[in-house]
């Protein structure tokens, strides 16, 4: 696996694909955070904006490799576990995106009435709640479930808000503990959400990794 992790990582980068989410992620999180705002709203904000970006970087990952060379990879390695690098590769690439985004939270907000550990460890924990939530929502509405590129965008941003505003969503819990958090008080950890987001992404992936292999 770690081979084909290194296979993958390079894949990604090569091919500079992965310009587009990250420019925007970071455009979204430059314009949302300003220095001074509460560091549990910023890290909130942070976080949020992982599910969409790591829904497109999952879509990225899962389709950057020519269809001929998919197959010899896969030939060689097994579908399923071809999937699940390129998976594994976007979930990689979100989290450290979020890191960065949440350590220039810390650095810049106003960590007044909250402690900087436990500032930084709720905010952690939300970050992989969102990134989980987001390359779920990439694993689902990207190949092979979802083969045309309209489809599949369409799908992936409609499941990104989704996961964002419905009662019950990993990451819906996780942000808004946050936000909370940033007007009335301590800072919770989310953990209720992170194990919700890693079931989800456990599914998801595992769901998209077997439909790979029976696609063959």
């Amino acid at each position: 696996m770690t081979a084909l992790l290194r296979y993958q990582g390079a894949l990604l980068l090569r091919s500079q694909r992965w310009l587009a989410p990250l420019i925007t992620y970071a455009a979204f999180v430059a314009v949302g955070i300003r220095p001074g705002d509460p560091v549990p709203d910023s890290l909130g904000l942070a976080a949020a904006g992982l599910v969409p970006a790591g829904a497109w970087l999952v879509r990225i990952c899962v389709t950057v490799e020519p269809d001929a060379a998919r197959d010899c990879t896969a030939a060689a390695a097994g579908p399923v576990r071809v999937h699940a690098a390129a998976l594994l590769t976007a979930l990689a690439g979100t989290l450290l995106a979020g890191g960065a985004a949440a350590a220039v939270a810390l650095l810049t907000g106003d960590r007044a009435g909250a402690g900087p550990g436990a500032a930084a460890l709720a905010g952690a924990l939300a970050v992989a709640a969102c990134a989980l939530t987001g390359a779920a929502v990439g694993a689902l509405c990207s190949r092979p479930l979802l083969r045309r590129r309209g489809h599949s965008v369409l799908a992936g941003t409609l499941g990104s808000v989704l996961a964002l505003v419905l009662a019950g969503s990993p990451a819906r819990g996780a942000v808004s503990a946050l936000v909370t958090a940033g007007r009335s008080g301590p800072v919770p950890l989310p953990l209720p959400a992170l194990a919700g987001a890693l079931l989800l992404a456990a599914g998801a992936g595992t769901t998209a990794a077997l439909a790979a292999a029976r696609r063959r």
